[in-house]
């Protein structure tokens, strides 16, 4: 028997929100950010990147076309995917809000708030950084499917180390 997910997956059927959720939403007309997207993408991607981003420098350029096709995205600026998934969140309303939601096979259920995500985090920041581990290091990570995985890639981004997740599912 398939679980929720799959079943929902497996749905032909298809959701349209309603007036109100759509009144609600981050994007109360669609078709008009979709044509700005269109439009001027440039533009459109640098006032998004303005205000949905925390940067510790700004991006001199949003997008360098110089070595197609290897383009490079917000040239100059620099900014810490941590602060900006968990630290600014912890300092705002959503400190409290749900940040992840973990369902193991077996139905089990691990939640964590963005403060609750943000100390884990941290705490294995500090394990990292015990061990030697500094900006600029790998760290590969070896590990299933739980939310410890998602906690040491955000750790290892945290203190400026690259992560390697290694995907285990097909071995035996």
């Amino acid at each position: 028997m398939p679980n929720a997910m799959e079943a929902i997956s497996a749905s032909k059927e298809i959701y349209y929100p309603s007036a109100e959720v759509i009144a609600n939403s981050n994007v109360p007309d669609y078709l008009e950010v979709r044509k700005k997207a269109i439009e001027d993408p440039v533009s459109f991607w640098a006032a998004r990147a303005e205000e949905l981003i925390d940067w510790y420098e700004p991006f001199q350029t949003v997008l360098d076309k110089s070595n197609a096709p290897f383009f490079k995205w917000f040239v100059g600026g620099k900014t810490n995917i941590a602060h900006n998934a968990l630290d600014r969140h912890v300092q705002s309303w959503r400190k409290n809000k749900l940040a992840l939601l973990w369902e193991g096979e077996d139905g089990t259920q691990r939640t964590f708030s963005y403060f609750k995500l943000w100390k884990e985090v941290n705490r294995f920041a500090n394990i990292l950084k015990s061990m030697g581990v500094k900006r600029g290091d790998t760290v590969t990570i070896y590990m299933g499917r739980v939310p410890e995985l998602p906690i040491a890639m955000l750790a290892t981004a945290k203190i400026g180390a690259v992560h390697s997740v290694v995907y285990g599912g097909f071995s035996e």
